[in-house]
């Protein structure tokens, strides 16, 4: 996949060297065409909408290369018109057409590949034949030839974004946060810009949002309150430094401005759901073992109940603080826990009540299901998300107020 990404760029390089080197040269001074300057402003604007359109789940991959495409196209054709004898292109305008022609040539090119080509047929051997013998070294001397050109001409802040997007590409995160940052100081009030930088920039420093990330995507928020990208960040800086109610306040945000039931929605609702296990268990709740006697929690609306075992040549292989999770999840519905109970290793087997005081999220509780699925997992990250190396285990459906549930964790997660 990465020499096929690189070979991309070796092909789409040379594209934008023959069609946008004319653009980049100095013409003689001429008057200003103010209508060039509007169309692009207006492409811009609608490119942003389409990228927003897209990252809200509101058009697919396919109908967004379309709409790419044809803004590439009327974009030629509109800046085509620049080069009448009667009124010639002025040199900031040349600058700024190329920088948004080098943004809409790879990414409507990519785009259409995916929705229309063949990706998985594209062996390596084929990408190498049809990049006519480009080589990855010839694509970091391209990306060289662009950094120089950008020290002769460094108030150019598109040119920056560009160099800043092709270092990203070939995994140089630190030259990428480089240029991003030069693309920011031109460019300061762009939100989408501000959350790109706090990306590569987190990716240069270990893939940690902590400081100077966070930060940019904090800016990102003042700006562009509703940024998905902001909002997806925010919430895993602050998971990182373990505030799990500021994550979840970030990604419930998040997850009001997608699509219902769509992939990413699920992923969000996932992550929120995690972040409020840890909520749970971290102090920032009472906790819940308070709710384990039978005799609290017999006048409980809605519970299910019952015992957690263990080989022992399952329990030999963790250590006794090891995290267990004890959770049920609706038969028939969505899977996210409807109640999360926290347990170690060193307690096992252990008996369990679960009840809608542990519910993970608003409306999804056991009182609102009639059957449900009882789990176990071992957890050697400490988080509810399944990993390798875990061992789980389930019951059959049961009623909610089923009282002798019996759950065995043996199943290795794979």
């Amino acid at each position: 996949m990465t020499l096929f990404v690189l070979l991309a760029i070796a092909l789409t390089a040379i594209m934008l060297l023959v069609g946008l080197l004319p653009l980049l040269r100095r013409p003689a001074p001429a008057k200003d065409n103010s209508t060039d300057k509007v169309n692009i402003n207006i492409y811009r604007d609608q490119l942003r909408e389409l990228d927003e359109d897209l990252a809200a789940g509101t058009i697919d991959q396919a109908r967004h290369a379309e709409a790419r495409a044809e803004l590439e196209r009327r974009l030629l054709e509109d800046t085509a018109a620049g080069d009448s004898p009667v009124v010639a292109t002025a040199p900031r305008a040349g600058k700024l057409t190329a920088a948004i022609l080098a943004v809409l040539i790879p990414i409507g090119v990519t785009g259409l590949y995916f929705a229309v080509g063949t990706p998985a047929g594209l062996a390596p051997e084929q990408a190498s034949a049809d990049a006519h013998g480009v080589t990855p070294q010839q694509v970091e001397e391209m990306v060289e030839k662009l950094a120089a050109r950008m020290k002769e001409s460094p108030d150019n802040g598109e040119g920056w974004v560009m160099l800043g997007r092709s270092y990203a590409a070939l995994d140089r995160y630190a030259e990428a946060a480089s240029a991003y940052a030069q693309a920011v100081a031109q460019i300061p009030r762009d939100a989408q810009l501000l959350v790109d930088y706090a990306d590569v920039l987190a990716m240069s420093q270990g893939r940690k949002l902590a400081g100077e990330p966070e930060q940019l995507v904090l800016r990102a928020l003042a700006i562009d309150p509703v940024n998905p990208k902001a909002l997806a960040l925010a919430g895993t800086a602050a998971f990182e430094r373990q505030d799990y109610a500021t994550a979840v306040k970030h990604w419930r945000k998040l997850a009001a401005s997608l699509p219902a039931n769509s992939e990413i929605a699920d992923a969000v609702q996932n992550s929120i759901a995690e972040a409020q296990a840890l909520a749970g268990t971290s102090g920032t709740k009472p906790s819940v073992a308070k709710k384990e006697p039978a005799s609290k929690s017999a006048a409980a609306p809605a519970q299910v109940s019952g015992s957690i075992d263990i080989p022992a040549a399952v329990k030999a292989r963790f250590a006794p603080d090891d995290t267990v999770f004890i959770f049920a999840r609706a038969a028939d519905g969505p899977a996210v826990p409807l109640a999360v109970l926290r347990k170690r290793v060193a307690d096992l087997p252990v008996k369990f009540v679960l009840d809608d005081s542990m519910a993970m999220a608003p409306g999804m509780n056991l009182s609102k299901f009639g059957t449900v699925i009882v789990g176990a997992r071992i957890s050697k990250s400490g988080k509810p998300t399944r990993q390798p190396g875990d061992f789980e285990g389930f019951s059959k459906t049961v009623k909610v107020g089923t009282g002798n549930v019996t759950v065995l964790i043996a199943t290795e997660v794979r």
